[in-house]
């Protein structure tokens, strides 16, 4: 059965749910929502930032290791009023005033069995007598047949007490609304901006019959790897079985290249006078140093990262002349406005010459 819900990246369908909890929270809609997507895409990931956004408590239920005993809870007999009554269980929400996100995982790969059980969570927020709080937001999430999962097919009964969205992987949303908070490997940042078709893969490696696949989520632990571990051939090994071996390939250039760059710690303690001859020269290695510098971004160092960012558009280094310095300039500081406004950091750039600077320059030119 084809998902005929609108297509949108995880950062789009953060701004929905984000949405739709705000709506929930002011009275205006109750619903339950259902994420659609490949494995691996960042529907899990994308739950767990929202319960973080809006500062509440995550409640993860995954379909396929629980019975449906497990959501009612165990009954008791109560002798005083000769009934027998339910105990709640402890994934179901309390009833409090607390925001919670009650996420159901892996629906499509529940047994049938259990579905009757959900529907009564997604329809009526409720599993017998247990209802949930009104500050519960339920988010369901699945993956299809077509993606080669385990997966049964939804029915209509099911898929009617459910909003739709149908999450793919953007590399630009992706790198911009997901990495960068989540401070990934700068080699794993720099490689997708120049390698996006290689964000998701998993059409092609069905496809081919390959198993592995590379994913938003194994990009994640590929990241993980470059951080944890340093012996070159191991890591490589590691990559290889996260990603495939020809993907891997095509990284270790890149992860070489700006291993040999300077760090950003380095970039960041040398005066700024002495700053131009640590600057990466080639495409790669300046846009790893800008993902890296908005991964180090905080109270103490944004002013200092401003002068770095702004710096790139006037580098001198033949090397350096055919490069588009004024676009990577400007992209570093879409990026590092983004975190800033996100962390309250944003008043750093009102007492900057540097920005001040390049920010004329950017009028003068029409860019602004």
């Amino acid at each position: 059965m084809t998902v005929n819900a609108q297509t949108v990246s995880a950062g789009d369908a953060l701004d929905v749910l984000r949405a739709a909890w705000e709506a929930q929270h002011n009275g205006s809609l109750t619903s339950s929502w259902m994420l659609h997507g490949k494995p691996g895409v960042g529907k899990t990931q994308l739950v767990q930032t929202l319960a973080s956004q809006i500062d509440a408590q995550l409640y993860d239920i995954r379909l396929t290791t629980i019975e449906p005993q497990d959501l009612r809870g165990l009954p008791y007999y109560d002798h005083e009023t000769q009934k027998t009554l339910w105990y709640r269980p402890e994934d179901l929400p309390d009833r409090t005033d607390q925001p919670a996100v009650l996420f159901l995982d892996e629906l499509t790969a529940a047994s049938p069995y259990l579905q009757p059980t959900v529907y009564g969570l997604l329809q009526e927020r409720r599993v017998g007598r247990h209802g949930l709080p009104d500050s519960v937001l339920i988010v369901a999430a699945g993956n299809t047949v077509e993606d080669g999962a385990v997966a049964y097919e939804m029915g209509t009964a099911l898929s009617d007490r459910l909003v739709h969205l149908h999450v793919t992987a953007n590399a630009k949303d992706w790198l911009e609304r997901y990495a960068v908070d989540q401070s990934l490997h700068p080699a794993v940042t720099a490689f997708l901006r120049s390698r996006p078709d290689l964000l998701d893969t998993t059409e092609d490696s069905l496809r081919r019959g390959d198993m592995i696949a590379c994913t938003p989520r194994s990009w994640e632990r590929v990241s993980q790897i470059m951080h944890a571990v340093s012996d070159r051939p191991i890591r490589d090994t590691m990559v290889a079985g996260t990603i495939g071996v020809a993907p891997s390939a095509e990284f270790a250039r890149v992860a070489d290249e700006l291993n040999a760059m300077v760090a950003v710690q380095d970039m960041l303690a040398a005066p700024r006078a002495q700053r131009a001859d640590l600057y990466p020269h080639s495409l790669n290695g300046l846009v790893g140093l800008i993902y890296g510098l908005v991964a180090q971004t905080d109270n103490e160092t944004i002013r200092d990262i401003i002068d770095v960012m702004a710096d790139i558009r006037t580098l001198k280094a033949d090397r350096l002349q055919t490069l588009p310095l004024g676009e990577l300039s400007g992209f570093g500081f879409e990026l590092l406005i983004r975190k800033a406004l996100a962390k309250g950091l944003h008043e750093a750039f009102r007492g900057s010459e540097a920005y001040a600077d390049y920010a004329q320059a950017r009028a003068e030119a029409g860019a602004l």
